[in-house]
């Protein structure tokens, strides 16, 4: 049982989730991205509140669901290891949310009526994760330094905003809400072992 602790079970439960999710697209059409894909008709008009968190699982094409995936397994395994199952899924799936929301937020704002799905916000949710985690946690990880974290965010939004059809509010919006949230883990965490010390 103690070996589990240390397995990436979310990473890739999650992984798994999403290609199976992807495989179904491909045999049914249209009709998982008409249910899940992310607009502002839908979730602000007609309450469908629930894509906020099915647009996080549809993926436009291979090569869009690889590239998720790959960063979400193994970014997500050294997480998972470092702050254990329930805590890793959790801050995965609000920095999820909070990129959805803060792009749906924007979208209203400038009356675009386009839609947007993938996981990309929980994925740089991770990077906001790691980015508190070792400037906060006081914990030592192995090859992993402030600097080396700010690198891999700044090439990683600068990616999204010369590219094509990317929704990068979603991304500094799972940025963001993924390093708040994990800050306030990263506090708590030092804060209950100097009571127990």
């Amino acid at each position: 049982m103690r070996s589990l602790k240390f397995q990436p079970i979310v990473s890739t439960a999650l992984v798994a989730v999403n290609v199976i999710v992807f495989i179904l697209c491909e045999f049914t059409g249209d009709l998982l991205y008409n249910a899940g894909e992310l607009d502002i008709i839908s979730v602000m008009v007609r309450g469908e509140y629930g894509r906020i968190l099915w647009a996080m699982f549809l993926h436009s094409g291979i090569n869009h669901l690889f590239n998720n995936m790959v960063i979400l397994f193994f970014l997500g395994s050294m997480i998972e290891k470092e702050v254990g199952h329930i805590r890793y899924g959790v801050l995965y799936f609000l920095s999820g949310i909070g990129g959805n929301v803060l792009s749906l937020l924007s979208r209203a704002m400038q009356g675009d009526m386009s839609a947007s799905l993938g996981a990309s916000g929980a994925v740089f949710g991770l990077d906001g994760v790691l980015l508190a985690m070792v400037l906060l946690s006081g914990r030592k990880m192995e090859n992993v330094t402030p600097a080396r974290v700010i690198l891999m965010i700044a090439y990683s939004l600068y990616s999204g905003f010369t590219g094509q059809n990317i929704d990068n509010v979603a991304h500094v919006g799972g940025l963001l809400t993924g390093f708040v949230f994990a800050s306030i883990m990263c506090l708590f965490m030092r804060w209950g072992q100097r009571r127990t010390d």
